[in-house]
């Protein structure tokens, strides 16, 4: 077996180790950048041909060719997501991402709801819109207006929320059937990747505290205006040749010696370094690192399918909608109207469904909000399922979930699963890529700061 050149770092006082990443996601990526803008050597593995992860996009045809780079799902952002913000802003993409400050909701038959903030200071922004949207009743908009009042006096202080489910809350609220199915289930489905009988309610408390009753900016939802893959290529640029990016180099073993790692093993390569970064998935880590005794049996998966459609003609000219009451739940405008792209998040309904089954139930339901795509002729379709697309927020989890510091000494985690205070969601990943980095520069005995407080 070769060895890299590179030493195992010993460091103290103000020294700054090298330090080897496991994992090319968001979570490894910003980690990576946090290090090597600290001075940190960085040698990023990523087993795939491309950075991003979960958080990516492929090309439709074969490699090597001009072809179409299409997302594996769509991914948002809203304004609250202030690590993912810095992270942008680090590798020098923040103009790629597209604020929106207007929601469609849309109703079977096509009637519009649009939710923006108006004239009221936050956190009454909102109010205004609120008040008049039509796809909502009056009674419902009293109960979920009450509920509203509940969050901002419970979120962060009632110590049981990690215990209920999100619908166990709404239930105590006496929110009415229509209030949950058209309101609190699209946004919180959408932003947790659960149903709410499964998702814990501190984090649905969590979502509408910080993004719809924060700052006057912090629901404002961010598309991205590249495949998503574009926004990494900046990654190594502009840090002094400090970070050493190996696509295709997935991490084979894991060396422990005296309850430290001493080396990674990559393509019958050694690695060394001072410090190591594992922002794998969950299974993955516990599979290569049994040292870690790492118990990951209270976490589950939870899906997302992508259903991209290209047409002949535009079926909208809206950017963006929820789609209520449907299989269906969200359309992005990718191009001019002729190109959408649906997604279903918890999607345990079609991951047994075939593609051509998925694109007739996704092009009859889309009819039904935007009469043109019933005439329009389909030129082709892409089905995208995210199996293990997150894990699922479920009540007790955030007890189990472990920091950034692990049983080894030299060994720090990082990934979404980890312990972040979030739901699994790029913010999540973010911070704790920058949680890691944290720890990574107080072992080196310099403690950096990188992470971001969440709004407010």
């Amino acid at each position: 077996m070769k060895q890299s050149s590179r030493p195992a770092g010993n460091f103290r006082g103000a020294d700054m180790p090298d330090v080897i990443v496991a994992g090319g996601g968001l979570a490894g990526m910003a980690a990576s950048a946090a290090l090597a803008d600290a001075g940190c050597r960085v040698t990023l593995l990523e087993a795939r041909g491309y950075l991003g992860g979960r958080a990516s996009s492929f090309p439709l045809g074969p490699a090597g060719t001009a072809a179409e780079a299409i997302d594996n799902c769509q991914h948002i952002l809203l304004g609250c997501c202030v690590n993912l913000l810095d992270f942008y802003r680090r590798v020098g993409v923040e103009d790629r991402i597209r604020f929106y400050r207007e929601f469609n909701f849309l109703e079977p038959g096509g009637r519009r709801s649009t939710f923006a903030a108006g004239a009221l200071p936050a956190p009454l922004h909102l109010a205004g819109s609120f008040a008049r949207l039509p796809f909502l009743t009056g009674r419902a908009k009293l109960a979920i207006l009450r509920a509203l009042a509940a969050v901002r006096r419970e979120y962060g202080r009632r110590q049981d929320l990690d215990r209920i489910t999100m619908l166990d809350w709404l239930k105590e609220k006496a929110q009415p059937p229509d209030a949950v199915s058209r309101f609190w289930r699209p946004v919180l489905i959408s932003a947790a990747n659960a149903e709410l009988d499964v998702m814990a309610a501190r984090h649905g408390l969590q979502v509408f505290r910080l993004a719809f009753l924060g700052g006057g900016s912090s629901h404002e939802m961010g598309v991205p205006l590249v495949p998503l893959s574009e926004l990494y290529s900046r990654l190594d640029q502009g840090r002094g040749g400090r970070l050493d990016i190996r696509l295709h180099s997935p991490v084979e073993s894991i060396r422990v010696e005296g309850g430290a790692v001493s080396a990674v093993s990559v393509a019958g390569e050694r690695l060394r370094a001072g410090c190591y970064v594992s922002a794998l998935p969950f299974g993955r880590l516990a599979a290569l690192a049994p040292d870690l005794q790492l118990d990951v049996s209270a976490f589950r998966h939870s899906p997302i399918t992508g259903i991209h459609l290209w047409f002949d003609r535009p079926v909208t000219d809206l950017p963006h909608a929820a789609l209520l009451d449907r299989t269906i739940q969200w359309m992005f405008n990718k191009a001019g109207g002729r190109y959408v792209h649906l997604v279903v998040s918890a999607s345990h309904s079609l991951v047994a469904m075939g593609q051509a089954e998925i694109v007739s139930l996704a092009r009859r339901e889309l009819a039904e909000f935007f009469p043109p795509a019933g005439a329009a002729l389909l030129l082709k379709a892409r089905v995208v399922k995210e199996v293990r697309a997150t894990f699922a927020p479920v009540p007790g989890l955030e007890s189990l979930r472990p920091g950034p510091v692990a049983a080894l000494k030299n060994l720090f985690l990082a990934g979404d699963w980890t312990r972040t205070g979030w739901p699994s969601t790029m913010e999540g990943a973010v911070r704790s890529g920058y949680a890691a980095a944290e720890a990574v520069s107080e072992a080196a005995g310099s403690r950096r700061a990188f992470l971001a407080a969440d709004l407010a």
